[in-house]
């Protein structure tokens, strides 16, 4: 059973109940001062206390995915390696086929399909797993010639992939937005900001290092058209994610308004992040710092045909007054939408109440052709 099942959660949780009463039944037995009546009592506390800890620490991976298997959290990695023949013209390779977590997911006519994909960026250089959600329509007879719009959709930093998966469950929701009307059938195409992990690139092109920009702008899009029934205009592609996935999001529909015509900012923050974790992102290079500053772009750059939807909370959010700046900046031909929460944090919690509204606002800026 995975880390994430909720069957390990039912056991660890029914394992603290029992040695809780196996506690309170056997102490009256053990309150005796011999070394075997101490040394019950000191196993029986550190069972129990243990069984506890892990219990509350499962409930709480479950809802923030922490870490998405048991090798994810003992440092290990139990998947082989996959060899990705990088021939001229293949730019994406799919290595896996899964049901999507919803009903009817036996047969894709009904439930859709997930692939597992390796996307080889041929101006970029760069090679990165993602996943592709492929909606029950896309495999219906009668629209075997249709094009579907499509978005990108990343997570934040250190993020895994398998958390839109599991914990933030994009193919779950864009299905039942689907089902009930409330959006297009969409593409999803599911991965995560760091294409050369473990560096945190912020989505820039980094002179002599990673071009990530250039592997989300151009590279992404191109494969997947490649693959899949997906436009190639600008009308065809949105862009969402969460955090440094925000930020990206923003940072790609606002410079290549001729790739994106939408994109998603939930939670994100407004200006390239410069750590330990990025690295020397700029070398010096101070007009490309300032560009991958969103406020400063939206001062100095032409805007573009774009919408973007930023979201913040009045209370528990750090990008308010930021998120703020961004719509005031936002001018004609650009457009602005958004989502304030009264209260809500930087967690998963609060990106499941902003990712359905958010999902379908996005579908309806997209065009299938």
């Amino acid at each position: 059973m995975g880390l994430t099942s909720n069957k390990v959660l039912a056991l660890a949780a029914a394992a603290a109940v029992l040695l809780f009463a196996a506690t309170v039944w056997l102490w009256p037995r053990l309150a005796h001062r011999g070394p075997r009546a101490v040394a019950g009592r000191v196993a029986l506390l550190l069972a129990t206390q243990l069984s506890l800890f892990a219990a509350v620490g499962l409930a709480a991976n479950n809802s923030f995915l922490f870490y998405g298997s048991w090798a994810d959290l003992f440092g290990r990695q139990q998947d082989m390696g996959v060899v990705v023949d990088h021939s001229q013209g293949t730019h994406l390779k799919v290595v896996e086929k899964q049901r999507p977590g919803v009903p009817g997911a036996s047969r894709p006519e009904t439930g859709g399909q997930i692939h597992k994909v390796v996307v080889s960026g041929a101006k970029s250089g760069i090679d990165s797993p993602a996943y592709v959600y492929l909606p029950p329509e896309y495999f219906h007879a009668e629209h075997r010639d249709r094009t579907f719009p499509a978005a990108v959709v990343l997570t934040g930093y250190p993020g895994t992939a398998e958390n839109l998966l599991k914990g933030l469950k994009y193919p779950r929701t864009a299905h039942e937005q689907a089902r009930d009307g409330r959006m297009q059938p969409m593409i999803l195409v599911m991965l995560r900001p760091t294409v050369a992990p473990p560096r945190d690139t912020e989505c820039v092109d980094v002179p002599g290092g990673p071009k990530t920009e250039t592997f989300f702008a151009e590279d992404l899009p191109r494969a997947v058209s490649e693959t899949y029934r997906v436009g190639t205009r600008a009308r065809n592609w949105g862009f969402m994610g969460n955090s440094t996935g925000g930020y990206c999001a923003l940072k790609i529909a606002l410079h290549h308004p001729e790739r994106f015509s939408a994109g998603v900012g939930l939670s994100a923050y407004y200006k390239a992040a410069e750590d330990p974790t990025t690295g020397d992102l700029f070398h010096g290079d101070d007009r490309a710092r300032k560009r991958a500053d969103l406020l400063w772009s939206l001062d100095h750059l032409p805007q573009g045909r774009s919408s973007f939807l930023v979201t913040t909370s009045r209370q528990g959010e750090g990008n308010l007054e930021g998120t703020r700046a961004f719509i005031k900046k936002v001018k004609a031909p650009s457009r602005v939408s958004s989502i304030v929460l009264d209260s809500g944090g930087h967690n998963f919690n609060t990106w499941r109440r902003e990712i359905p509204p958010a999902l379908a606002w996005l579908a309806g800026r997209l065009s299938p052709s």
